[in-house]
């Protein structure tokens, strides 16, 4: 069964009049994350859309900058996106019911922040709006301030990333550290580890884009060292 036809099981299984937030309280076993974490980024990117005032971008254009979607389930990822958008809820209790689903400061929530960030700046924009939505999301997932600021620095255009900060180091960090670094970094965001963690196959591109600007990260901070 395709991720997208389980996502339209778990939406069919909600009671009449049960709000989309609902489907994360059956979505707790390990087997369901990938559908925990699509539903996830939809739901918050409907909200995330909202945050600037308007909604004038094309709903699965945005998903497509995190998602691979067949033509044939474009209809799937766009009923997520509306139910999201008519609920009356706000986007904090989407976050603290998708926080609920996971450790704090697990990995695949830094995973879904980066899809927002995604979300975010599909337009070629960054609203102020939108920022102020990321960091409180990102406060409700339990991610400290350094992870948000590397993510930011990766995702963000203009952002002038600092090699240290999207390794989530101090400036004084010494090259082992950074090297350690480095390496877990890298380990987390090894495809098959984002598979691991409940990350769908349709995402591994957050898995590209941030080995990449690790890997020049890297480099860098070598150059640094040697000068």
């Amino acid at each position: 069964m395709s991720l997208w036809s389980r996502i339209t099981d778990a939406i069919e299984a909600l009671r009449t009049g049960e709000p989309l937030s609902a489907v994360f309280d059956r979505l707790r076993v390990r087997p369901e994350r990938t559908v925990a974490f699509t539903i996830g980024v939809i739901a918050l990117g409907a909200k995330l859309a909202k945050a600037d005032g308007t909604v004038t971008r094309d709903e699965v254009a945005m998903f497509r900058e995190v998602f691979t979607i067949p033509k044939e389930d474009e209809a799937s990822a766009a009923r997520v996106f509306n139910l999201a958008r008519q609920d009356v809820a706000g986007y904090d209790s989407y976050a603290r019911k998708i926080a609920g689903l996971f450790p704090p400061n697990d990995p695949v929530l830094r995973d879904l922040i980066e899809g927002l960030f995604h979300v975010a700046v599909a337009d070629g924009d960054f609203h102020p709006a939108e920022e102020a939505f990321l960091r409180e999301v990102s406060g409700i997932f339990g991610l400290g301030d350094a992870c948000y600021r590397a993510i930011y620095a990766r995702n963000v255009p203009g952002a002038a990333p600092d090699p240290y900060e999207l390794l989530e180091l101090p400036h004084d960090a010494s090259l082992d550290q950074a090297r350690a670094a480095f390496r877990r970094m890298v380990r987390e965001s090894h495809p098959d580890a984002l598979r691991a963690r409940g990350v769908p196959d349709e995402a591994v591109r957050l898995a590209e884009d941030r080995l990449k600007a690790l890997n020049s990260a890297w480099e860098e901070v070598q150059q640094r060292h040697a000068a």
